[in-house]
């Protein structure tokens, strides 16, 4: 088994990566919804496909594994509500049924990574990030 990179900043985590990549694809994809939403559930969803990223970079900079793990679950918990936003955008038609498909699998697969990220640090045997 090869030895991984270490990860020396929160853009070196691959649940960041992954996430912050669905961010932007989301927020690209918000200028097709109708100008009412401008301020109703794109606000929303922007909010929310922002804030997961942002949790987990600031989690990392936090210094302790608690505070950590507490913004990562706190990232879980808005990827949770993105998912569902993105559920009222598809059934509303704001999404056609391949683009919410697709944001479907990648939210579904972030929530892995993230997943994979918040037990690694809750197995480690010592109190060091």
């Amino acid at each position: 088994m090869s030895k991984s990179a270490p990860i020396r900043s929160f853009r070196d985590l691959i649940a960041w990566q992954r996430t912050y990549s669905l961010g932007l694809e989301i927020i690209r994809r918000l200028a097709t919804f109708p100008s009412e939403e401008r301020f109703g559930l794109a606000l929303q969803i922007r909010r929310s496909a922002v804030s997961v990223p942002s949790n987990i970079s600031e989690g990392f900079g936090r210094g302790t594994r608690q505070d950590y793990l507490r913004f990562l679950y706190i990232a879980r918990g808005s990827l949770y509500e993105l998912n569902t936003q993105l559920s009222f955008a598809r059934d509303l038609g704001y999404l056609d049924a391949e683009t919410g498909a697709r944001l479907g699998e990648q939210v579904d697969e972030c929530e892995r990574v993230l997943w994979g990220l918040i037990r690694s640090l809750q197995e480690k045997p010592d109190q060091s990030v």
